[in-house]
């Protein structure tokens, strides 16, 4: 029988790849009340608009930008969530050029090898959201860093197109062991990385399956719900909800 993630709701499919695994009790803070020495951002969705691709596959294909735009996303996180459970890994680029095309397939979308590179091209250079420059700029009294799923030739790439270079202390990428979140793993990096202990380190991300697995290691959390959707349920609570990277300095003081 094939196997269909489509079939699994948010929960069942975090639950298949380890997630449950964490307690509530393992992940408490406990101190609470200490200090934030570091600030860790998410990149996709967080900082960076995946959307912002919806004009130019407006343009290849027209009406049809939002639709592709919103399936290419979710077989990329598919597909990352897929392969770390099966032990395996091949780069956020490769998944992403794969879920391309899946996407373009499952709508029946004539994509050409031309118009498909125009694609993934165009995720090198996703918008920043509007608020992300001068929310970073009012945490620039702490160590910023990234921690991403994406490669970092897609990283460095996405950083300088939105003139983030020298924002962040640390631009981190799950290459370094080559899986990818909400593997602990991967909130592991930026400790190591950043010298910090968990507790006092903030991750902040608009995915909240990836605020449940960062407050599940350890880290303090911010999910930044732009959509004002519902919370998973994951047993799972981030620390701090903000509508928008600008709610953020307020929030740490607050």
């Amino acid at each position: 029988m094939t196997f269909d993630p489509r079939s699994l709701n948010r929960r069942e499919l975090l639950t298949a790849i380890g997630l449950a695994a964490y307690t509530p009790f393992q992940s408490a803070i406990r101190n609470p009340q200490s200090a934030i020495r570091a600030v860790v951002f998410d990149a996709y969705g967080t900082l960076f608009d995946v959307h912002s691709v919806i004009a130019l596959a407006n343009d290849l294909f027209p009406g049809q930008g939002d639709a592709l735009s919103q399936r290419w996303r979710q077989k990329q996180l598919e597909y990352s969530w897929l392969l770390s459970q099966m032990n395996r890994y091949e780069d956020f680029w490769t998944v992403t050029d794969r879920a391309l095309t899946y996407a373009c397939r499952a709508l029946k979308l004539p994509c050409t090898a031309s118009q498909h590179d125009r694609l993934m091209e165009a995720y090198l250079h996703l918008s920043a959201f509007p608020e992300a420059a001068d929310g970073l700029k009012k945490l620039a009294g702490r160590p910023l860093a990234i921690l991403s799923n994406g490669s970092p030739k897609m990283l460095a790439a996405v950083v300088t197109s939105a003139h983030f270079d020298g924002v962040f202390r640390r631009v981190i990428s799950v290459d370094e062991v080559r899986i990818f979140k909400p593997s602990p793993k991967v909130y592991r990096l930026a400790v190591d990385r950043l010298g910090v202990p968990a507790a006092s380190i903030l991750f902040v991300s608009s995915n909240y399956w990836d605020a449940a697995g960062a407050k599940a290691f350890g880290f303090r959390t911010c999910w930044v719900n732009r959509d004002d959707g519902p919370a998973d349920e994951l047993g799972v609570t981030p620390d701090v909800v903000v509508k928008s990277l600008s709610g953020l300095p307020q929030a740490l003081v607050g």
